[in-house]
């Protein structure tokens, strides 16, 4: 109980005298998820639109593989990011493994199932009729699909959020690909796993309450967005 008191006192204290070694680490998570979750909005939400919204031969494998990444461990994830960037992988000469790129890499495809799945369930939820008013109205494919965004803003922030809780606890994939090292590839998560592992129990609680401040402030923010505009209970 005293090094969780320990911890508890030292992650404030790290956080008000503001220790430039935890602000790097933070950032550096925040940095990582937040490029990761950015790529998987901007590549998933216009693949979730296309598989919800069009008919092809495959569909149905599609939605079942995207149904699949959702729930693939992301050690497994880590496995094959770092078999392609290995030096004998296939894309070993670009030199990318234990970089910063590795790890958002590595977050993209655990981050991209989530948001094209949840926002594939989201799109399907609209009704056919609200699509054909739209093109009653004269609305173009994109107008249509800014259109389609709007109406399912709440069920697509809840994506988001529900990406970034995925990559910004990722602990797995990124200490894989990234190595840990320390003041280039370390995270939050890796950092408590090494504390952790090194009997630091003070500094791991520490940087656990950095991480829970992080994700609340973050999943805040994001909330207040979804929130805005609906009626209230």
């Amino acid at each position: 109980m005293q090094f969780i008191l320990q911890g508890l006192y030292q992650a404030f204290r790290l956080l008000f005298t503001g220790d430039s070694a935890t602000y790097e680490i933070a950032l550096r998570s925040l940095e990582v998820s937040v490029a990761a979750l950015a790529v998987s909005l901007v590549v998933g939400v216009p693949a979730a639109a296309v598989i919800a919204l069009t008919r092809f031969p495959g569909r149905r494998r599609a939605v079942a593989i995207v149904n699949t990444g959702m729930g693939v461990p992301p050690v497994v994830v880590g496995l094959v990011v770092a078999l392609f960037l290995w030096r004998s992988g296939p894309l070993g000469s670009l030199n990318l493994m234990y970089t910063l790129q590795a790890m958002i890499i590595a977050q993209v495809l655990i981050a991209l199932p989530i948001v094209v799945g949840l926002s594939l369930a989201a799109l399907q939820q609209v009704g056919r009729g609200f699509r054909l008013q739209m093109m009653a109205l004269g609305a173009g494919r994109w107008k249509m699909f800014l259109m389609l965004l709007r109406e399912i803003k709440v069920p697509l922030m809840a994506a988001v959020m529900a990406a970034f809780g995925g990559v910004i606890s990722e602990v797995g994939a990124v200490l894989m690909v990234g190595g840990n090292i320390v003041g280039q590839t370390q995270v939050l998560t890796t950092g408590i796993v090494t504390y952790t592992s090194m009997g630091l129990f003070a500094s791991a609680v520490a940087l656990a309450v950095v991480l829970m401040i992080l994700s609340f402030s973050t999943n805040y923010a994001m909330t207040l967005i979804q929130q805005y505009g609906t009626k209230s209970a």
